[in-house]
Formats: C-alpha cells, sequence, structure tokens
C-alpha cells in the first residue's frame, strides 16, 4: 500500500484541484492513502525549501506531490507537482478531473478561510490552557546516559492541583541535537500533565513565566579533589557571576508565587545565597536548598527523642557545605514550641546522639 502526500499552498487552485481529485481516489480505492499538508501562502516558499533540501528535491511551484511506500519503508519519492499527479492517477486508476477555472479559485478561497478559522480557534484553545511552567535547569554537558526527568516530578501526587504541566529544559553546555533528543525521550513518557516541552541553549527567554526552577547544576565538583587553589578561585568565579544573572533573570521574568529548588554536588549553599542577593521582588522564603531535607531529617529525629511533634522543633542551622563537610547546629536556636508558640526548652544537643 502507498501513500501519497499532497503539499501545496492554502489558497492555490491547483492544489485544491488536485485535493478533490484525491479526496476522490480514497473513496473509490481501498488502497489508496492520501495525508495533505495545508501551508499558509507566507510560509510556502520557506516549507518548500526546507522540504526540498531536506529530501534532495528540486520542485518550484504549488503543490507539491511524494509518495511514501508505508510497508516496504525507505525514501519518499517525488512524484512532482499538479500535472504529474493528474497523469499518474490517469495512467494508473483511469481518473481524472475536469474541475471548471471558476469552481477552483471558489474552492482555494474557502480552504484559505477555512485554514484561518481554525488558527484562530487553535490559538483561543491555547489561551485557555494555563499550564504550570517548570523550569529545569542543568549547567553541565549532556551525555547518552543522562536520562529524561523522573516522571513523579511531573505526576498529580506532587501537583495536585495542575491540570497541565509545561517542561522547559535549559543547559547552557549542552547541543541543541542532545536537547532535541532529551525532549523526545520525555515527551515519549505521556504522562498524563505534561502539555509540552520545550528547551533552551541560552538564557534569552531563560525563566519566564516560571512558577517552579529546579537548578540541578553540578559541574561545579568536577575533579574537586585534584585542583590547586588557583583553580577554585576562578570556579567560584563561574558560579558567582552565572549566579547573579539567574537571580536577576529570575527576579524580573519569573511569577512572584516561585517556588526555587537548588540542588547539586557542591557549593548549593553558595549558590542559593547568590539567588537571594538579586532577588527584590521575590520572598526569599520560596527559595530552599538540599539543606531543607536534611534539616527536617534532624527535626523528625530531635522530635523521636522528645516525643513531640516534629512541627514544633523549629531553627535548627545547617553550618558548611551539605554535599561535603557540615555541623548541625542545635546549642544556639534550636527549640521545642509548645502548641500556643510558647517556648519550653532548650537544646543543646546533650543527652542524646543524632543517629
Amino acid at each position: 500500500m502507498a501513500t501519497f502526500v499532497l503539499a501545496g499552498k492554502t489558497d492555490c487552485p491547483h492544489y485544491a484541484k488536485a485535493e478533490l481529485l484525491a479526496d476522490s481516489l480514497q473513496r473509490c480505492l481501498p488502497n489508496f492513502r492520501i495525508h495533505k499538508i495545508s501551508v499558509l501562502p507566507h510560509a510556502w516558499k520557506e516549507w518548500l525549501e526546507d522540504t526540498c533540501t531536506r529530501n534532495g528535491w528540486k520542485h518550484e511551484q504549488s503543490p507539491l506531490v511524494w509518495r511514501e511506500l508505508v510497508d516496504q519503508g525507505g525514501k519518499a519519492m517525488l512524484l512532482g507537482g499538479f500535472s504529474d499527479f493528474l497523469e499518474h492517477c490517469q495512467d494508473y486508476y483511469s481518473v481524472t478531473s475536469d474541475m471548471p477555472t471558476d469552481i477552483m479559485l471558489s474552492v482555494a478561497s474557502e480552504n484559505l478561510e477555512t485554514k484561518m478559522n481554525s488558527i484562530v480557534e487553535e490559538q483561543h484553545r491555547v489561551s485557555l490552557i494555563k499550564p504550570l511552567h517548570i523550569w529545569l535547569s542543568r549547567w553541565v554537558a549532556l551525555s547518552a546516559n543522562w536520562p529524561p526527568p523522573d516522571p513523579n516530578l511531573l505526576s498529580a501526587e506532587v501537583f495536585p492541583n495542575t491540570s497541565a504541566i509545561s517542561l522547559h529544559l535549559l543547559n547552557l553546555e549542552g547541543k541543541e541535537e542532545q536537547l532535541q533528543w532529551l525532549r523526545m525521550e520525555t515527551e515519549n513518557l505521556a504522562l498524563p500533565l505534561l502539555y509540552q516541552v520545550t528547551i533552551h541553549t541560552d538564557l534569552e527567554q531563560a525563566f519566564t513565566e516560571a512558577d517552579v526552577i529546579l537548578l540541578q547544576d553540578e559541574c561545579w565538583s568536577d575533579d574537586s579533589d585534584t585542583e590547586d587553589e588557583e583553580e577554585m578561585k576562578k570556579k567560584v568565579k563561574r558560579i558567582s557571576d552565572r549566579y547573579r544573572e539567574y537571580g536577576q533573570l529570575i527576579d524580573t521574568r519569573a511569577n512572584r508565587e516561585v517556588k526555587v529548588i537548588v540542588s547539586g554536588d557542591s557549593f548549593v549553599n553558595l549558590r542559593c545565597s547568590l539567588l537571594l542577593d538579586n532577588v527584590n521582588l521575590i520572598d526569599s522564603n520560596q527559595f530552599v536548598t538540599v539543606a531543607t531535607q536534611l534539616e527536617n531529617e534532624v527535626r523528625a529525629i530531635i522530635a523521636r527523642k522528645l516525643k513531640v511533634r516534629t512541627s514544633d522543633v523549629t531553627h535548627v542551622i545547617v553550618w558548611g557545605n551539605i554535599s561535603g563537610s557540615f555541623y548541625i547546629d542545635l546549642s544556639m536556636f534550636a527549640g521545642v514550641l509548645a502548641v500556643k508558640g510558647r517556648f519550653l526548652c532548650k537544646l543543646f544537643g546533650v543527652g542524646f546522639t543524632l543517629v
């Protein structure tokens, strides 16, 4: 079975005539299939050049007809234009078209009107969709073994009141081809909430309308044991420059209720503090680092030891680098609050061991 592809300008009379002939053949012949591509007049020239370049064809007029061997596979075979398609139908199927010129013009005008109406309807439909914009950034060279995002991150359990998610993949060190592959792998997950996936290799649109930002930059920790002092200074400067720019972009482009999560293997506290130093319009409580998870674990252990609720344990401080050397400070600020908020006791880290 062969599938014919008929492409042409929406307002082209010859495309309209070929379209009606193809529809007639498809109704009469069980093994005849036609796929139609209607291109707006202003976009036709560029679309035609791209298609011919990709397939190694030469064609200048509308319509363009080619044949795809569905069962056999292989490269598409160029048939030609309107006259070639008409001749092919007459030779193989003994069918031709005698449509008058005035009807051709009428159908072409109707095609253009229908196309424009469908575009307006689609734009209206898209405007009704209010997706949650999630920006996922990873400043490290992409590799073939970097998997798509965890499906749980884009699930209704994490975002229970969300009807659609627009995922934006940002990687300043990656190639567009690699990001395109990652985008297709993510789309192939067929997640119920996933509305669209876009890729970004620069900061031109970074964090626009962001509702959630997850910064997973991990390249800072590579070969940290072998670096000298000068290399470490250069690395810290790169981090400082990049995250100052991130903070300014988040402040001006993201939604005011955006939630920013900073994670990675190193310099997590520094990266988050740089963001906060460059943000003026967004509440600092909306920025969290992986240290929050460690603090919550400590609070849970203290609450279990003292037989109180975890929410009653407050002001646990983690000093240092949470992915390296760090210190959990209970000597000054950690306390247990009663239900009414009254301070009951102070912990000095004496009497039990955090295990």
